[in-house]
């Protein structure tokens, strides 16, 4: 083989005799997706026991013959890995799971070019990244606001990007956020269903909108504090600044959230005092079936000091 490809011999299993090929190599391939799988095949890139390339993703495969799929280079993806410190909470050859800082963008984006935490997973799985989609990058199912802190899984090939965004898709992953919200609640817990969309008065907030994306938000309440209180939202859904703005809708915004919060006086002046200025939201439970050997994963993360100081302060 020529610099910079590589071939990975396949058997086809027992029980995928009959399967399509793209399904059975699938199988058989833990790291490549099935539609990764379909590409290759229809590049001429996967070979029968014979050296014939099958350019068929639809053909039967036979159990127990072995196939050679030649995997090219993965293309530099286009941001610069950086040196950046990460909390990794879990780490295998398939994803990793981080503790994110507040402060951190995820993804790279204008006015955020690095220093964020694709930059910083691009140099912590150097050499670990088979490519999502040909292209080595780490894959990011999920996202949390830059001022929002916790846990956030990434894929570090396609079958686990694949595997992740099913998931996530299906609603099936488990969310948990703390949040310290303003007023005290009247219930202990309940669920919010409001649809979510761009703010017709400014297209730079998230709303309640009629047509907007289904959004529900499960909360209960975790602590009373002094005019606040500390609650769990356990999301149902994933729609960008969710948690913000369903607590806002029910008249109990985030303390230090900029965009959709309404502090009273007091929560303001410890705010300014502490030198909080953030949301006051942390991804503390993230659960998931691993996506490519099927064990449940579960982990969990304790509020960050500023979060912790200002619950603290608020302690009735």
């Amino acid at each position: 083989m020529g610099r910079g490809v590589s071939t990975i011999e396949a058997q086809i299993a027992e029980q995928a005799h009959g399967w399509r090929l793209d399904r059975a190599l699938a199988e058989a391939i833990p790291t490549l997706s099935r539609e990764r799988l379909k590409t290759l095949i229809a590049s001429g890139m996967v070979f029968d026991p014979k050296g014939v390339p099958q350019r068929n993703p639809s053909s039967k495969a036979s159990a127990g013959a072995i196939y050679s799929v030649t995997l090219p280079e993965p293309e530099p993806a286009h941001n610069t890995p950086q040196a950046i410190a990460l909390n990794v909470v879990y780490e295998d050859e398939h994803l990793i799971v981080i503790d994110k800082p507040a402060g951190m963008v995820v993804h790279p984006a204008a006015g955020n070019a690095d220093g964020t935490l694709v930059n910083a997973l691009l140099h912590q799985c150097a050499g670990q990244l088979s490519g999502i989609g040909g292209v080595a990058r780490p894959g990011i199912v999920h996202r949390i606001d830059k001022d929002t802190s916790g846990l956030i899984v990434a894929a570090k090939h396609d079958r686990a990007h694949e595997g992740l965004a099913r998931q996530f898709k299906a609603h099936s992953i488990d969310r948990r956020y703390l949040a310290i919200v303003g007023g005290r609640l009247a219930t202990g817990e309940g669920t919010i269903e409001a649809p979510l969309g761009r703010s017709p008065a400014n297209r730079k907030k998230m709303a309640i909108v009629p047509g907007g994306k289904n959004a529900r938000t499960h909360y209960r309440l975790v602590e009373p504090l002094r005019e606040a209180a500390l609650v769990e939202c356990r999301l149902e859904t994933g729609r960008t600044h969710q948690v913000r703005v369903h607590m806002a809708s029910i008249g109990h915004p985030l303390l230090g959230d900029p965009v959709y919060g309404r502090s009273r006086p007091a929560h303001r002046a410890l705010l300014a005092t502490l030198g909080f200025r953030r949301q006051a939201l942390h991804a503390a439970h993230l659960g998931f079936i691993h996506p490519v050997d099927s064990n449940a994963l579960a982990f969990d993360s304790e509020m960050p000091a500023d979060m912790q100081e200002l619950f603290n302060q608020l302690h009735v």
